[in-house]
């Protein structure tokens, strides 16, 4: 890690950060704080108890810069005890964090009233937050991560809408330079804005799925309007350029619901809307050297400044075993060694897709007949905490057990990624997956489940870097055969070696940590200059 360049900061900037409760959120919105840190600037990062409990050691030249904020998730009879992210909930039960997460504001606006930060950057569910922070005086960016996009985790928004007068009260009391959020938090622009603090909406997704939404329904064109299910299976008309950018018709049945209120009380659309409307500037986690035509084209469709922050390529791990969780890779890292380089095809779909019974055991059932060694990250339906319950096939972790390894804990995936045992990845395509993946010039085996996945795979085949698994249109199901095919067309068949060179070439801009460090520059340096913008 590198020293923080405090020495050569004109004006220390305080920037408040309130991503959504779902650690693949969670994660990326304190990757940007660290970045923002290492320039010398002060971070306040607002979450909840558990999870700031639940965040990786802070490097200790950057921990006296970032202030973790604990916030009191408000209780939810309908969640269960501590659950205060996505990862603690069935996903048809987080639409009652959502109600929580918005009982944050009085505390966020408190928070933003004391601090008074110079920028609040926060994610798509605070839609309360625009209007806050701009009665404060404070600039806003949007900064949003896309899986709780999804229609059915409206508990969870639920609790996290509790979180609002916590986060009002630091505000208050702190009062940061910026505050920068995830899409949640709709109430959070007007609390920031009330302080005159900066607010920032926080993107951590690619710019083809902001267009593939569109501009809001105040500048769309009548006729552009999608209402039916079908109208989300054919490229949006204001894509001016070839593209092959739709969702599968199993894919867009939750698009019709998103504009409907879910037990949080509001919809996501509305969240969304409410979060663009009230941000002086949208930043996002994406480049202009990979696919910049939807960078270009985001920024016509949305009338606010959109600020890319460059991909964010986490820093490989060098100091191996310093934090309890990566004693695990001691043995990850024998059977590694013990494989046939570049033959290895690592399995993970993140931590919030939680496959079915015949999704898993279709799945098992394609990694055994492709006769391929892999390792498979595979989580645990929640609360339970045997390999059993996970139902594989009958008999399936004997018959694969001499290449095969399945790990049900934490895994360092970075690590694993970087192993030159590895050759493929069998992806969920979530975003942040797939930066790291293509990090290292893999070749991916795409099998998309939720709401922006199905999108990032039909742009990455396009760019010739793997293949999406075979599903029925009509329900997503897909067998074992199509799985198996997959992956040898990837791992043996002469096909894959387009892949792989094509993966190889993408390494070069994903990895290029010089590339990174000239976006976060900029980043920094619009902060500097664009801060405290009223509504």
């Amino acid at each position: 890690m590198a020293s923080t360049d405090s020495a050569n900061v004109s004006k220390q900037l305080h920037v408040a950060m309130f991503p959504w409760l779902a650690f693949g959120h969670i994660i990326p919105f304190l990757h940007l704080s660290k970045f923002i840190a290492e320039k010398g600037h002060k971070v306040s990062f607002l979450s909840t108890t558990r999870n700031i409990q639940r965040l990786p050691t802070l490097p200790s030249n950057l921990s006296p810069l970032i202030n973790l904020v604990k916030l009191t998730l408000p209780r939810v009879q309908e969640l269960p005890e501590n659950a205060e992210a996505t990862m603690d909930v069935l996903t048809e039960d987080v639409h009652y964090l959502k109600k929580a997460y918005d009982g944050l504001k009085p505390q966020v606006a408190q928070f933003l009233e004391i601090e008074s930060p110079d920028w609040i950057i926060y994610d798509f569910a605070p839609y309360w937050l625009p209007e806050v922070a701009a009665s404060l005086g404070i600039s806003r960016a949007y900064f949003s991560i896309i899986n709780a996009w999804f229609g059915d985790v409206h508990y969870l928004k639920k609790a996290y809408d509790g979180l609002k007068p916590q986060v009002a009260q630091f505000l208050g009391k702190e009062s940061p330079d910026w505050i920068i959020y995830d899409f949640a938090p709709y109430w959070l622009p007007e609390v920031a804005a009330g302080l005159g603090i900066s607010r920032a909406y926080f993107s951590i997704i690619n710019a083809w799925f902001g267009v593939f939404f569109g501009p809001s329904k105040d500048t769309m064109n009548v006729s552009d309007e999608r209402k039916t299910l079908e109208d989300f299976l054919t490229p949006p008309k204001w894509i001016p350029f070839p593209s092959n950018l739709c969702y599968r018709k199993h894919e867009a049945t939750w698009t019709l619901g998103s504009g409907s209120a879910d037990d949080s009380g509001v919809s996501d659309a509305y969240r969304s809307r409410m979060i663009l409307k009230g941000s002086d500037c949208m930043f996002i986690r994406y480049c202009y050297e990979f696919e910049p035509q939807w960078l270009t084209l985001l920024q016509e469709l949305y009338h606010l400044p959109v600020v890319p922050v460059g991909l964010m390529p986490p820093e490989t791990p060098t100091n191996v075993g310093d934090d309890h969780k990566d004693n695990s890779w001691v043995t990850i890292k024998k059977w590694l060694d013990g494989q046939q380089k570049g033959h290895v095809v690592y399995v993970a779909l993140g931590s919030e897709v939680m496959v079915n019974k015949s999704e898993l055991g279709e799945l098992a059932l394609g990694l055994e007949l492709s006769g391929l060694p892999f390792f498979w990250a595979l989580r645990k339906p929640a609360g339970s905490t045997e390999c059993n319950s996970l139902e594989l096939p009958d008999g399936f972790i004997e018959r694969t057990r001499n290449r095969g390894m399945i790990w049900t804990s934490w895994v360092p995936q970075l690590q694993i990624l970087g192993h030159e045992s590895v050759g493929g990845f069998l992806t969920h395509c979530g975003w942040g997956s797939i930066v790291e993946g293509l990090m290292f010039g893999h070749p991916l085996i795409m099998l998309p489940f939720l709401v922006d996945q199905g999108l990032n795979a039909r742009v990455l085949v396009d760019a010739k870097v793997g293949i999406e698994v075979p599903r029925n249109d009509e329900d997503g199901s897909f067998t074992k055969d199509s799985v198996a095919r997959s992956l040898s067309k990837v791992a043996v068949d002469d096909e894959g070696k387009i892949y792989k060179a094509n993966a190889m070439t993408l390494s070069k801009t994903f990895c290029d940590t010089k590339l990174q460090r000239k976006y976060i520059d900029d980043f920094i340096d619009y902060l500097v200059t664009h801060m405290r913008v009223q509504l």
